[in-house]
């Protein structure tokens, strides 16, 4: 059978976060539904320096065409470029649905990064509230005085509201 959890992270705590980080983001590409997989490809090809020199050649190569600039060539979109404006905006309106969906997307896996931020944050702070409350625990058992910090530790070793945190940093916070 595979090693347990416990070991393998006290075996290689850096590698194992990286391969679990890995396994997320694995995981989030795979639940992307048919639309938002296209959205992405297509966010990834216009988001390029490759696609802006294609469109500036496009649009070059038209209104050269069209402006009668190039030898034996007829026109088919004289100026001002009226099926020109139409196809580029069309582009635009599409492009901008692509990208959008893209960010939401994008948007919807942050917020899930940030929800398990959350809770690790909360497990930590409570993990190290128990610890602090045994620490001065055995001190006390032990005879160690820490009368020099015991307000400073006192302070630590109670749990967090996080409730009120978030007030009090909603109060604290400028608004936009």
């Amino acid at each position: 059978m595979g090693s347990s959890l416990p070991g393998r992270v006290a075996a290689n705590p850096t590698q194992y976060n990286i391969e679990a980080i890995a396994k997320l983001e694995e995981d989030a590409l795979r639940r992307r539904s048919a639309t938002e997989r296209v959205s992405d490809v297509i966010a990834g090809f216009v988001g390029n320096v490759g696609f802006l020199l294609l469109q500036l050649s496009l649009i070059l190569i038209w209104c050269l065409w069209n402006l009668r600039v190039i030898p034996g060539v007829k026109p088919f979109d004289p100026f001002p470029f009226g099926v020109l404006a139409m196809l580029v905006s069309s582009e635009s309106v599409f492009l901008t649905i692509f990208v959008l969906i893209s960010q939401g997307r994008m948007s919807r896996q942050s917020e899930r990064r940030s929800h398990l931020d959350l809770q690790v944050g909360m497990l930590s702070e409570q993990e190290l509230t128990t610890i602090l409350q045994m620490l001065q625990k055995l001190c006390q058992h032990m005879g160690v005085n820490v009368e020099a910090s015991k307000q400073e530790v006192q302070s630590f070793s109670k749990a967090t509201d996080v409730h009120k945190l978030a007030s009090e940093l909603e109060d604290k916070l400028p608004e936009k």
